[in-house]
């Protein structure tokens, strides 16, 4: 008994009316769809002559194939009906291999089964079938559905099989019956693909092993209990929540995937591919719960064996006629072709058959001539395009659900930033709280390749490409807090920097393999700013906080004495000093130190100060030692100080680091293959952006957007605009000076508060006040600025509007004469 068998068939009045019923919405449905893949242009203009019109081979072919359907249908009657002969957007029946043609393409991401089945899933969108449990009455050909990018699970697989034929697959469509899930493209069971990918690192055997945490037997024992009392109930809540209910039509759900047989392209296992998803299956899958019939592109075989038990115990060898009928006794089978080929290219081939496949087509004179070899040629080809291959999704973009996750494709640069994929996880089944947040990126400048956020931790991970400069970040990874930033690097940088950690006005820099044998570096900041020109229209987080403590600390240098090995510098800039640490002595439980007191710089009142041995001051740990000379002392100032300026230079440099990293857009580049395009799209944002800027288009719409204007509306229009502009700068003018006075008035207040409070302040308070002394200095200073450029360029503002609307051509006509 065979699978189909399961269905019950009925032949009363009523079904039968009921189905004619169905037949003709369904042939209006057809001529609907078909028009609307191009609304404008009709069918007969829209598609060849081919698909219009059978030619007399094949009605004869058809004939063959009717003939066969009744008398499967006499000898088969609890069978369902074959899908052999539908209707394609023309509203013509086609037999269905008809629809087959091996596409051959020039792109190699289809030269593979992967790639073309990447390609497929990715670029359609799935229509379901009108009714689940019976096969289509229409099938559209594969250019159809490449202009369509909608597809049901036939035609995926009609498109997927001529990719596939085109790169010499021995490859059939499969009609067929799946489980539920499948048919609907329902991933929300599944594991996300992209989740599997993760590198897992080994454990090496060699690492330092950890204290062994001391814990009562019998309370973790006690905890184990409770867990595992707890976790039975858990689990069959969620099962009970988010078990799906049984399939009433489990084993009648129609599902059509692809068939690759073995003994093509070096492929040395059957296997099943289903084109809604792209994935591959084993022929004994239990998704796949039975299979009616197989094509290609020379001939149809229809399914004799028993599925009852599924797809497991079936025998894909199509020569068998026991096993397979076919529709076209005449017809030359794949297997034929390949071993014709094999007898004249010789032994010496077969091991290279995967190249052979390549002249497969031109090695087909035909072992047994029948009218359906002849008609192949006269289909087009289904092959996709470059622009198809670029915008990979439908719109551009695809979002799809998982357990606990949900996968956004994007089309390259269809995002400014380069995203292309992002992935989200959840904690929960009902994915309402956000786990981890993972982005990949193309084409940008940076070289960024994937960014990884963790909502639990708070943390960023990002990860670069071989290429980036080495002022930027090889690799990093940013814990983010209330109040810390922290960042690590991977790759070498040329500074060895390994780790930055960044809070509210600190930062600390790690080191490692640096020839000086620094290995950490703290700042302190002083958020009391000097006012300069460059950084006067500087926001507050752009500005460059002004160094206040420097310390760095150096690892032990072998090949210098301790006492004059330096461990500690420590830059006191506020105070104008210096404290150097050296280096512990054997046997010493102490190490020598000093300090230096920087002498002033000359000014225009005053000389510089002369250096004096009282700016030295330092214990020594060995009395018997001689001290050093004042020259010598000098010395080691004159470096420290140079060293001093070297630091903060390289402390400015972290600080645009990681403003630029953090801030700055970053520009995609252009590959060759996209670029002709992606300059196209840019030029028309270019050209509605500057439609959006143009300064008439409010005004005209007031008009009615006339095309064109008379005198007295010119000059009114005129008029307006330029009392609208001034008005603006008026208003501008006001808000700068409104800004002003309020932070001029807030500073007041907190002076008279401090008078009143000096007296009883803590250190903390008075550091507070300063801060925010500050702070209000640099505002007041900077709306100051903004309101006297204001007035100097606001009448300049004015004259070149005006000057610009009379060069407007809608205008200028009327406002010349």
């Amino acid at each position: 008994r065979l699978f189909g068998s399961r269905t019950v068939k009925s032949n009363s009045e009523a079904e039968r009316h009921e189905k004619r019923r169905m037949m003709t919405e369904l042939l209006t449905s057809v001529w609907v769809k078909s028009q609307c893949l191009c609304p404008q242009i009709t069918i007969n203009d829209l598609c060849p002559e081919s698909y219009r019109v059978n030619s007399p081979d094949e009605i004869r072919l058809l004939a063959i194939v009717e003939n066969f359907q009744l008398q499967y249908s006499h000898l088969c009657p609890e069978r369902k009906p074959l899908l052999l002969c539908p209707v394609n957007e023309c509203g013509v029946k086609k037999f269905v291999s008809m629809t087959l043609r091996p596409a051959p393409t020039a792109s190699t991401e289809l030269f593979t089964w992967e790639g073309c089945a990447s390609f497929v899933a990715d670029f359609l969108s799935l229509d379901l079938l009108e009714s689940p449990v019976d096969v289509p009455r229409y099938l559209f050909s594969s250019t159809s559905v490449l202009q369509a990018q909608r597809a049901t699970c036939f035609e995926f697989a009609t498109l997927l099989c001529s990719l596939l034929l085109g790169a010499h697959y021995d490859a059939y469509c499969v009609s067929g019956y799946a489980v539920k899930e499948m048919c609907l493209l329902d991933q929300s069971l599944q594991e996300c693909p992209l989740l599997d990918t993760e590198v897992k690192v080994g454990e090496n055997k060699y690492t330092v092993k950890p204290l062994k945490e001391l814990k009562s037997n019998f309370v973790t024992q006690q905890q184990k209990k409770k867990q595992d009392a707890a976790l039975p109930q858990k689990q069959k809540l969620n099962q009970v929540k988010f078990k799906r209910p049984a399939d009433l039509l489990r084993g009648l759900r129609v599902h059509c995937w692809v068939l690759v047989l073995s003994g093509s392209r070096s492929i040395r296992e059957n296997f099943f591919i289903d084109p809604l998803t792209g994935n591959s299956y084993r022929t004994d899958d239990d998704n796949f719960l039975g299979i009616e019939s197989v094509w290609n592109n020379l001939n149809y075989y229809v399914n004799m064996q028993d599925c009852s038990s599924g797809c497991a115990d079936m025998v894909y060898d199509l020569e068998d006629l026991k096993m397979w009928e076919p529709v076209l006794f005449s017809a030359t089978s794949k297997k034929q072709l390949i071993l014709e080929v094999a007898k004249k290219r010789g032994s010496k081939l077969m091991s290279r058959i995967s190249c052979d496949e390549e002249n497969i087509d031109q090695c087909q004179s035909p072992i047994r001539q029948s009218p359906y070899q002849t008609q192949t040629c006269r289909l087009l080809l289904a092959s996709p395009s470059a622009s198809d291959l670029e915008n990979c999704w439908p719109g551009g973009q695809k979002v799809i659900r998982y357990r606990k996750a949900k996968l956004e494709k994007f089309g390259p640069y269809l995002k400014p930033d380069g995203l292309v994929t992002r992935l989200t996880t959840y904690k929960d089944l009902d994915c309402t709280e956000v786990f981890t947040v993972k982005e990949w990126y193309q084409h940008r400048n940076d070289h960024l390749e994937r960014r990884e956020v963790n909502k639990i931790d708070n943390s960023t991970t990002e990860r670069f490409s071989r290429g980036r400069l080495m002022v930027y970040l090889c690799r990093s990874v940013h814990r983010y807090t209330d109040t810390q930033r922290e960042t690590e690097f991977s790759c070498a940088r040329v500074d060895n920097l390994v780790r930055r950690v960044e809070s509210p006005g600190e930062m600390t820099e790690l080191f490692e393999g640096r020839d000086d044998f620094l290995y950490i570096r703290h700042v302190t900041f002083d958020r009391r700013v000097e006012f300069s020109e460059p950084d006067m229209d500087a926001g507050p987080d752009e500005r460059p906080l002004q160094v206040k403590i420097l310390v760095e600390r150096f690892h032990r240098n072998k090949s210098k004495p301790a006492n004059e090995d330096v461990a500690e510098r420590v830059f006191l800039l506020a105070e104008r000093r210096i404290e150097v640490t050296y280096h512990l002595e054997d046997h010493r439980f102490i190490p020598s130190k000093r300090s230096f007191i920087k002498p002033r710089e000359s000014t225009e009142k005053k000389k510089a100060e002369d250096f004096t041995p009282d700016m030295v001051s330092g214990f020594q740990v060995d009395p018997s030692e001689k001290p050093p000379n004042t020259l010598i002392l000098y010395g080691l100032l004159v470096n420290l100080m140079k060293d001093e300026d070297t630091v903060v230079h390289q402390i400015r440099g972290s600080q645009k680091e990681v403003t630029t990293s953090s801030v700055s857009p970053v520009p995609l580049h252009r590959s060759d293959i996209y670029g002709t395009r992606a300059c196209e799209r840019t030029e028309d944002q270019r050209w509605l952006q500057e439609k959006e800027k143009d300064i008439l288009a409010p005004l005209l719409i007031r008009l009615g957007n006339a095309e064109t204007l008379s005198a007295e509306d010119a000059k009114q229009l005129h008029q307006d605009c330029l009392a609208e502009f001034k008005q603006r700068l008026v208003e501008h003018a006001n808000l700068i000076q409104e800004r002003y006075e309020k932070e001029t008035q807030e500073l007041q207040e907190k002076q008279q508060w401090y008078q009143k409070n000096q007296l009883n302040m803590t250190k903390q308070q008075e550091e507070e006040y300063q801060n925010f002394c500050s702070e209000k200095t640099l505002q007041i200073h900077v709306a100051k600025k903004r309101l006297r450029m204001h007035k100097e360029t606001a009448p300049q503002k004015y004259r070149v509007l005006d000057q610009k609307l009379k060069r407007d051509p809608r205008l200028s006509p009327h406002l010349l004469g």
